[in-house]
C-alpha cells in the first residue's frame, strides 16, 4: 500500500471485545480497564489493521492517512 496511517479507537464507544487484538496481533492492545488502543497511533497501511477495524463490532476504530487526514475507515457514506 505505501501509505501511513493514523490509527485511533474511540474509547467511549470501544466494548473491549478484544477482535482487534486477535485480528491484529501487535496493532492494538487492551489496558487494564480492557479499552483498546493501537500500539503506534502512526503505522505503514497495513492490511490487518484494517481487518480489525472492519471487524469492531461497535466501529470503535477510525484509520486516516497520517498526511492530510482523508479518511481509509469507516468509509463516509
Amino acid at each position: 500500500m505505501g501509505d501511513r496511517w493514523h490509527v485511533e479507537v474511540d474509547r467511549s464507544v470501544c466494548i473491549g471485545s478484544g477482535m482487534c487484538v486477535l485480528t491484529a496481533p501487535g496493532g492494538f492492545a487492551l489496558d487494564t480497564a480492557r479499552q483498546s488502543h493501537p500500539t503506534a497511533p502512526e503505522t505503514d497501511a497495513n492490511e490487518k489493521v484494517l481487518e480489525a477495524a472492519e471487524g469492531c463490532p461497535v466501529e470503535a476504530i477510525t484509520i486516516t492517512l497520517a498526511h492530510g487526514g482523508e479518511v481509509v475507515f469507516p468509509p463516509e457514506e
